[in-house]
């Protein structure tokens, strides 16, 4: 305790001069205490989690920056902090990349519930929680009158999101997921292909895609590390960009699957891919052109837990159609990505209808030269009939032989 309260005299003496301690940014007035829980700001971010500690009451505790490990790993100098004195007060700052978490000891739980996924539907939600504690070193004796100090930490991480893609007329539109609870995903997207090989972006002419035509659909997570698949939970289709339209088109949930529907891969990578065959709503009836907006609900599983996660289809509901989604909670981890629509041709294909015309014109040019040639003809015949007859003699016709020639 001598020593903590020299230190204290010290810091007084200097905040009566300047706001500065042994060169640190610290200000006796407020800093000469004991560390409190207030003292440690954690980010949740989509790569990493930031930690920043008050560095000043550190400091007139009787520790250094140096003295500050994650997890007891002090002998590690990768697991220990940095000085940040361009702020006041000066802080220290970690770093804990989510690829490499437990290299100093971070620990990594993963949690399932069975309950209702953003959208209303019964599914199995995981929730990853990231924790771990940051401390100073004890001394190698039996007694010691400096406090230990001990800050903790989590990071809590929904692995469901929300992938709202129409823009089927591009290769691809992903999403960066903002800092706020934590995700481990740092870009998601589905991209649209023309055919199985999953090699040609889907092209979209300015007519319009035909009806029925097949449209092969793929989503994707990037900068994600390798302990997490992707599982398509929920895929549906709106008419407008709003995932929470009221009016919708279910692709495939749960055990149920639209009959023009085919899921290729989900759960066993970190990509799924499911085709359908483009449609029309029937509201765009008095329209030539409707739209199609494509929307995934997908969630993160560990690699080895994504087949628990699989619908057991005697235990699983629908949502009710009439049901309308409310808004997606702050807390919930979700993320949208909106552009423009899949555009299918509502009436008939252009080019089939100047093929008709064209045949219908060569149709009648060909029936009128038949005709034509007919009536030729027989005037022809006529005329070749009469031509005979003129040139018969008058006497012949008669049939009696004349005595005066011989």
């Amino acid at each position: 305790m001598v020593r903590m309260g020299f230190i204290f005299l010290l810091m007084s003496n200097a905040a009566s001069v300047s706001t500065q301690f042994n060169g640190f940014n610290c200000d006796a007035n407020y800093h000469s205490r004991y560390p409190a829980e207030r003292d440690i700001s954690v980010y949740c971010g989509v790569q990493t989690i930031t930690l920043k500690i008050n560095f000043c009451p550190v400091l007139y505790s009787g520790y250094t920056a140096a003295d500050l490990a994650l997890n007891g790993h002090h002998s590690d100098a990768q697991c220990r902090g940095f000085i940040n004195n361009n702020t006041f007060p000066t802080a220290v700052l970690f770093s804990i990349s989510l690829s490499t978490l437990e290299a100093c000891g971070n620990s990594l739980v993963v949690s399932t519930a069975y309950g209702t996924n953003a959208y209303g539907n019964m599914s199995l939600v995981q929730i990853g929680n990231v924790s771990g504690y940051i401390d100073t070193p004890d001394p190698p004796t039996i007694i010691s009158y400096l406090p230990g100090l001990l800050y903790k930490f989590s990071c809590s991480y929904p692995l469901e999101y929300l992938v709202n893609n129409s823009q089927l007329a591009s290769s691809s539109a992903a999403i960066s997921v903002k800092d706020s609870n934590g995700t481990f995903v740092s870009t998601l997207s589905m991209i649209l292909y023309n055919d199985s090989t999953y090699n040609q972006p889907l092209s979209i002419p300015m007519s319009g895609l035909a009806l029925k035509t097949r449209v092969f659909a793929a989503v994707k997570a990037t900068n994600l590390d390798k302990r997490w698949n992707i599982l398509m939970d929920y895929c549906y289709t709106t008419p407008s960009g709003n995932p929470n339209d009221e009016l919708r088109y279910d692709l495939f949930f749960g055990c149920y699957k639209d009959p023009q529907t085919t899921v290729f891969e989900n759960g066993k990578s970190q990509m799924g891919r499911f085709s359908f065959e483009v449609f029309r709503f029937v509201k765009h009836r008095h329209q030539k052109m409707s739209t199609v907006f494509l929307h995934c609900v997908t969630k993160l599983c560990r690699a080895d837990d994504c087949i628990m996660l699989i619908p057991i289809c005697g235990r699983r509901r629908r949502r009710d159609g009439g049901q309308s989604p409310g808004s997606l909670p702050a807390a919930s981890g979700n993320a949208i990505i909106t552009a423009g629509p899949i555009i299918t041709r509502s009436g008939m294909n252009p080019s089939a209808d100047s093929k008709h015309s064209v045949n219908s014109m060569t149709a009648a040019l060909i029936a009128g030269v038949v005709i034509l040639g007919v009536v030729s003809v027989g005037l022809f015949l006529l005329l070749l009939r009469l031509l005979q007859k003129s040139r018969l003699p008058g006497d012949a016709s008669s049939g009696v032989w004349n005595p005066s020639f011989k």
